[in-house]
């Protein structure tokens, strides 16, 4: 009878175990997905297959699995790398110029072509040629098509 408690027990444990598994990987994988790869700075900590990334998902793995919440795993990598770490870098009053950078330029590029065209516009025509200054032209074209 003891043994088939036990052997209950341990196939009811199993399923709650699997599930708890698949929410550890499942909470890696976006946990990866967050932070960069200090080493190739372009790709996220799961894309990556340099050494470094691969200690970096055993880490995540490690501190999930001891209980740490997902903003603390982030933060033990921020503490550890800066906030370099983030692949998409929080809204902070340090990194304003990182987000509002590329609106600017948009904004002054937009700026510099509408008064480029009103310069453009406003600008005098050129005064229409002469009947010599015709004559001369076309005279000029005559010469050069001829072999």
């Amino acid at each position: 009878m003891r043994m088939l408690m036990l052997l209950l027990s341990l196939l009811l444990a199993t399923p709650v175990y699997a599930a708890d598994s698949a929410e550890l990987e499942a909470r890696e994988a976006r946990l990866a997905t967050q932070l960069r790869c200090v080493v190739c700075q372009n790709q996220t900590v799961a894309e990556s297959n340099a050494p470094l990334a691969a200690d970096m998902r055993s880490e995540i793995r490690k501190q999930l699995e001891n209980g740490r919440s997902d903003q603390q795993v982030i933060d033990f990598f921020e503490q550890r790398y800066g906030s370099f770490v983030h692949y998409r870098p929080p809204f902070r009053p340090a990194t304003w110029l990182l987000w509002g950078a590329p609106f600017l330029f948009g904004l002054c590029g937009l700026i510099l072509l509408l008064r480029l065209l009103r310069r453009r516009s406003r600008a005098p025509l050129a005064p229409p040629l002469t009947d010599e200054q015709r004559a001369q032209a076309r005279r000029l074209l005559d010469e050069e098509t001829k072999p």
